[in-house]
């Protein structure tokens, strides 16, 4: 969570502050576990301390967030020194975020608030030794409540397995619960649940399924009528809302989807669950028969059907494009923005600057700037080698020596492990850490040692895998004059979304592209050799923007793709020797 900006802070009154934390779980019994809670804290701490007691936070709510009242209020006391100690049954009561928990914890020692634990008053989380053990209880919390959320979900699959009803009653029915006789608590527990029909909002709905029935009238028309017979929503909004101007508002979202929940037709439904409709019987009593409910969703389809579709614009660029007015300025999302949308053609779109009076492009002069652009990527296969050495030869510098600074980190975390270990084995042997906590640090240390020794070994392979991507990028650059006119319009974006970091357009509304990694690479890469070729006296022949023809010239071959007008073409050129072939580079 966001800190507050810290201020000078008070020197804090020696007095204790109570925290108490308790499950929003209303079958947990929340007064019995703060009694006893409060219990523990008297008996471990209080008794023996001669500092008084500042004041008690209690908290309802689950500890695997912060957005707790109590819990802030706790922290902005500290904050203004009002205590010195604070104190909680166990470190989860704290908080089972265990990085929110351990912040808290080092920010209330900054400001000299101390934390003690009453199951083991003696244990200082700022004492590196101690600080291990109670990380581990946060995980352990952590794991928990983990546990505790598969166990809910099983248990709630399972009651949906066999007919039953998990969440709260859809309206025209409620929640009925009972505890249950003796010859059945140890299959269903001691309280049962289950829905059934409201004997008041049943008729009103099912009167709303008989005006749907009839294929009369809309759902407009099923709302007024309602609204007429003094029905409302089960929330008390009413069917239709009339304005001061007298314009009437049709309420009729939780109509169509009250219209479409099978639940009413008494079956389990739960696409989440995969399970699909008709294929588990619910054990309450259905409002509508399975045929009404079918028929019903045949007369919604229908209507769907025949409701004229508003077009929708799809901006090519979306989320990719920019604004920039200058050279050097700083860029600005463009958005997408249809004027007129209402029309048959769906309006004009545009990509502009949000807000009023902001600069704004048509799409399809953005868009069709993008193929030409990406015919600029060009690759001619003898640049390849020169490519690949100067690539090769920097990836054995960075990487050719195992990265010694990696290796290093590796084998100082590796050490960091041992002497852990150790540490932790004299806490042992003194009878500081029961036998499960020293078998749960064990196998955590092995997992770390076994992630570490991972480590080290794909670092010797990157090399190899950064070999495959250049590949793989220049065998991108030399298809996609040819692959991207190809594609589908969706195949497109995605093509460009892998190859172009995003696109910027100026206030003369021409299109630059900044290319990803490893594409922005492999140019700079060209731009070396060309500096290379110029030093020894070659004339460079890379052409940026223009006429990407006017520098070639007949006395080597070379194959070169170029694209005018939406057309690919293909010529046949050459250039002078010895002057190695290249890559063009895009329209900077």
């Amino acid at each position: 969570m966001r800190r507050k900006k810290r201020s000078a802070c008070a020197i804090p009154t020696a007095g204790w502050a109570i925290y108490l934390r308790t499950s929003s779980d209303e079958n947990q019994k929340p007064e019995m576990s703060r009694a006893r809670q409060r219990f523990a804290i008297q008996n471990n701490v209080l008794k023996r301390s001669e500092m008084p007691v500042y004041g008690e936070y209690v908290d309802v709510l689950t500890g695997t967030t912060p957005h707790r009242e109590a819990y802030q209020r706790l922290l902005d006391d500290a904050r203004s020194g009002k205590f010195s100690h604070v104190i909680v049954e166990r470190a989860d009561r704290f908080g089972r975020n265990d990085t929110e928990a351990l912040r808290a914890i080092d920010e209330l020692h900054e400001f000299g608030v101390a934390v003690r634990f009453a199951n083991q008053p003696d244990l200082d989380p700022m004492d590196p030794d101690d600080r291990v053990i109670v990380t581990l209880s946060f995980t352990l919390a952590r794991r928990e409540s983990a546990l505790l959320g598969i166990r809910v979900r099983g248990g709630i699959l399972a009651k949906l397995q066999q007919g039953g009803f998990a969440n709260g009653a859809p309206d025209g029915y409620i929640n009925v619960n009972a505890r249950t006789t003796q010859d059945v608590k140890e299959l269903q527990g001691r309280v049962a649940h289950w829905i059934e029909l409201d004997p008041e909002r049943a008729p009103i709905w099912r009167t709303a399924w008989d005006l749907l029935l009839e294929d009369r009238l809309t759902l407009d028309q099923i709302a007024e009528t309602l609204h007429t017979k003094g029905y409302r929503h089960r929330t008390g909004r009413p069917f239709v809302e009339v304005s001061a101007a007298g314009k009437r508002k049709h309420n009729i979202s939780t109509l169509s989807n009250i219209f479409h929940n099978w639940t009413y037709a008494g079956w389990v439904v739960s696409l989440k669950n995969n399970i699909l409709p008709k294929t588990i019987r619910g054990n309450w009593e259905p409002l509508v028969t399975t045929e009404e409910f079918e028929r019903g969703l045949e007369i919604l389809a229908r209507r769907s059907q025949n409701r004229h579709a508003r077009r929708k614009q799809d901006y090519f660029l979306k989320g990719m494009i920019f604004y920039s007015a200058s050279e050097g300025s700083s860029f600005v999302r463009l958005t997408g923005s249809t004027s007129n949308a209402g029309r048959t053609n769906g309006g004009t779109p545009y990509y502009r600057v949000a807000g009023a009076g902001g600069v704004s492009f048509l799409c399809r002069d953005v868009d069709k700037q993008i193929p030409v652009e990406l015919m600029r990527i060009q690759l001619d296969p003898e640049l390849i080698p020169l490519i690949q050495a100067s690539y090769t030869h920097e990836i054995a510098q960075k990487f050719g020596h195992l990265k010694p600074d990696e290796k290093f980190q590796f084998e100082a975390a590796l050490k960091a492990i041992d002497e852990e270990e150790a540490r932790m084995a004299r806490l042992f042997a003194s009878g500081k850490i029961t036998d499960a906590v020293w078998d749960n640090l064990w196998a955590e240390w092995q997992d770390r040692r076994s992630k570490l020794r991972q480590s080290l070994e794909t670092v010797q392979q990157e090399q190899e895998f950064h070999i495959s991507n250049l590949d793989t990028a220049l065998g991108i650059i030399a298809k996609i004059g040819v692959l991207y006119n190809s594609l589908e319009r969706s195949d497109q974006k995605e093509l460009l979304r892998q190859i172009v970091e995003r696109v910027v357009v100026n206030a003369q509304g021409i299109v630059k592209l900044e290319l990803r990694t490893p594409f922005a690479y492999l140019k700079d890469l060209t731009d070396e050799i060309c500096g290379v070729n110029r030093r020894e006296g070659f004339r460079p022949q890379m052409k940026i923007g223009g006429d990407i023809s006017a520098d070639f010239h007949p006395e080597c071959s070379n194959w070169l793709q170029v694209s005018w007008g939406g057309r690919i073409r293909t010529y046949e050129c050459r250039i002078q020797s010895p002057e190695p072939c290249r890559l063009a580079t895009p329209h900077y």
